[in-house]
């Protein structure tokens, strides 16, 4: 079977990056991945994969039913919506929509899905249990598409025993992934405040309230939170990526927008470390004259990888690839929404390497010219559809 899953990746390896690049060059944003689904679709389709459309927005749910009996149901998921970045790359296959990147990665997540697919597809006689195929939109954006997609029951008819995710990552080489069990990736929520208070002329200080300064002193004063009140073995960041204060050089604004973000591995400081935002942002405003609106926008919970799970992952992973390509990696303070699933069923979300430090080349995600070793692709095609099999097994 390993000898199959290798060669059928081989063999689809051209069709893998074509899918790949078709996408990269049409992306489309969180919530409006209709071309993107529409694409999706019709390789199914092409593939003799039955499936469902227009699950909670542009979702897509499919199914391969292996030809033996048993009650085991694996689920894969990938996402598949781009961000808004202008694309700076001289490639051909290089986005044609103007502010809209595949700077993640979703293309090839969704490409090795499909191919994966294909892969199992062309196996079902030789296997027990049910693949759920799960190809999931807006993942970059609040509140995300797993938790409409949970909700519409892909996690259910069947009921799913264990869900897969992979995501690519370029500080890894091509033709290697990682793995980590427990919790592997952050929570994440968006902070909003809003300093209001009494603007006026730069010149008179005296007859307003120093936006400016107040909101400057509530970036510091915000710094507490982690250096004072974090437990020092729970990792915990608190960054601020915009300040505006939209005066002039002799006027004070009465208003000034701070915007950042708070990521964590526990859940109850999660909890207990917002309403330190909310107090010293409050208590900083009004000793200036001021008050603060705040909002705190709750995002993705840490992503929990179960021990089992992702042990016969590894030890599936490492048997396909070999043990020196297949490695432990560390937390990442990086959020992603795939860690709604992990909250419900078991779990493994690893990451594929992608890059190539040979020729140094391992651009940074989300920048404008981001890309990836296509040779990774085959991995990712052969190793998921691998790791998935092994999974059904009793």
């Amino acid at each position: 079977m390993q000898h199959k899953v290798r060669q059928l990746a081989a063999d689809f390896f051209e069709d893998t990056v074509a899918i790949r690049r078709h996408l990269h060059q049409h992306p489309e944003l969180s919530f409006q991945e209709k071309e993107t689904a529409s694409f999706i679709s019709a390789q199914l389709t092409a593939y003799g994969i039955a499936h469902e459309t227009e699950v909670s927005g542009y979702g897509i749910v499919a199914l391969i039913e292996g030809n033996l009996p048993a009650s085991k149901c694996i689920a894969i998921r990938a996402d598949m919506d781009a961000l808004p970045i202008n694309e700076n790359s001289d490639k051909p296959y290089c986005s044609m929509n103007n502010v809209v990147m595949h700077a993640c990665g979703h293309d090839a997540h969704t490409a090795i899905l499909l191919v994966g697919a294909r892969i199992l597809n062309h196996l079902k006689s030789s296997f027990q249990g049910t693949i759920k195929l799960i190809f999931q939109p807006a993942e970059e954006k609040l509140p995300g598409g797993a938790l409409g997609m949970i909700e519409a029951g892909v996690l259910k008819n069947p009921d799913v025993d264990a869900i897969l995710g992979l995501h690519v990552l370029p500080t890894l080489d091509a033709g290697t992934i990682g793995f980590r069990s427990g919790p592997f990736m952050a929570s994440g929520d968006e902070i909003n405040i809003k300093i209001k208070g009494k603007g006026g002329h730069a010149a008179m200080p005296d007859q307003c309230n120093d936006t400016v300064l107040i909101a400057s002193q509530t970036v510091v004063n915000l710094q507490q939170i982690v250096s004072r009140h974090a437990p020092p073995l729970i990792p915990t960041v608190l960054s601020f990526g915009r300040l505006i204060a939209n005066g002039a050089h002799n006027i004070i604004p009465s208003e000034v927008l701070i915007q950042g973000t708070f990521r964590t591995f526990d859940e109850s400081w999660r909890k207990e470390a917002k309403e330190h935002i909310r107090r010293i942002a409050s208590l900083t405003a009004e000793a200036g004259g001021a008050k603060a609106e705040i909002q705190i926008m709750d995002g993705y919970p840490v992503l929990l990888n179960n021990e089992k799970i992702t042990t016969k992952a590894f030890e599936s992973a490492q048997s396909y690839l070999t043990p020196e390509k297949v490695m432990m990696l560390d937390q990442r303070m990086t959020t992603e929404d795939f860690a709604w699933y992990t909250h419900i069923v078991p779990a493994c979300f690893f990451r594929l390497g992608t890059g190539n430090a040979a020729n140094d080349f391992k651009p940074g995600l989300h920048t404008d010219t981001f890309d990836i070793d296509e040779k990774s692709l085959q991995t990712g095609t052969g190793s998921l559809a691998w790791i998935a099999l092994q999974l059904l097994k009793p």
